[in-house]
């Protein structure tokens, strides 16, 4: 496990400005991204004015310095605290965690451009993330379905200042969902996605008063076979209206969907930090 305590041009920059970041309180599921090394992950470990230790998608370990401004959280560079250390100055947040800015005009929109499979997962990313968005000016656009993705991301023509995120469901090794990923792979573009079925399979059941998702048998489309199980006479754009209400923040969403959405939206902004 390295550990990083150089800083990049930018922070040397920063800390000769005596800049005062918002404060965060660190717990054990705040994301990160480290500015200088752009290393992304949850906190594991932290010590005020001591170290922090992220962890990334694939478990991999960092241990840094935690000096003001040296991190992003939600793309806004904070101030690292430990929890209950201070109550002046104490950041809000919004539903996805973020340090809440206050009402701001929202950015035009960037060149660069987050796609998710179906406008479920841009309802529940908007609910979620949307401020966030909106700030950063970053789009989040529905496929409507994935299996022409790689034609699609050629025609998108991505680049250095035209960046693509993309978040896949059911990213499993052996899944179409994978192997379409895997084709699709190109510079510039960041395929990720979370083990679940479908993105309400991402929602904690207990979000939505039940004990788990009911286990759907292959071949039963999903949605109709959650709705069945659950015994609900409902149509799924009525059902997934529930759902979504049942949600107030990323805290009770799966956190293998959280970590790849967090991922997705700074590295389509990593140039704007």
């Amino acid at each position: 496990m390295a550990r990083h305590d150089r800083w990049g041009k930018d922070d040397i920059l920063a800390a000769s400005e005596t800049k005062t970041y918002p404060l965060v309180e660190i717990s054990g599921e705040t994301p990160l991204t480290h500015r200088a090394s752009r290393f992304v992950g949850t906190v594991v470990s932290f010590s005020e004015g001591t170290s922090v230790v992220l962890v990334d998608r694939t478990g991999k370990r960092e241990t840094f310095t935690p000096d003001d401004g040296a991190f992003l959280h939600k793309g806004i560079r904070v101030a690292l605290r430990a929890p209950g250390a201070t109550s002046k100055g104490r950041a809000r947040y919004t539903a996805s965690g973020s340090v809440d800015v206050g009402t701001i005009t929202a950015r035009v929109a960037q060149a660069s451009r987050i796609w998710v499979e179906g406008i479920h997962d841009a309802e529940l990313l908007e609910k979620v993330w949307g401020d966030d968005l909106r700030i950063e000016g970053i789009v989040v656009e529905p496929l409507h379905g994935m299996d022409d993705l790689v034609p699609r991301v050629d025609d998108f023509h991505p680049g250095t200042t035209r960046r693509l995120g993309v978040l896949l469901d059911h990213m499993v090794e052996g899944t179409k969902e994978m192997r379409i990923a895997t084709r699709a792979e190109r510079a510039n573009v960041l395929i990720l996605g979370h083990p679940y079925v479908d993105i309400w399979q991402a929602i904690k059941p207990a979000t939505f008063g039940i004990e788990a998702w009911p286990d759907i048998p292959r071949g039963t489309p999903w949605k109709e076979g959650v709705i069945e199980q659950l015994g609900m006479d409902l149509a799924p754009g009525a059902f997934w209206g529930r759902v979504l209400d049942s949600v107030s923040s990323y805290r009770d969403l799966e956190m293998p969907l959280v970590n790849a959405v967090e991922q997705l939206i700074d590295f389509v902004m990593l140039d704007q930090a």
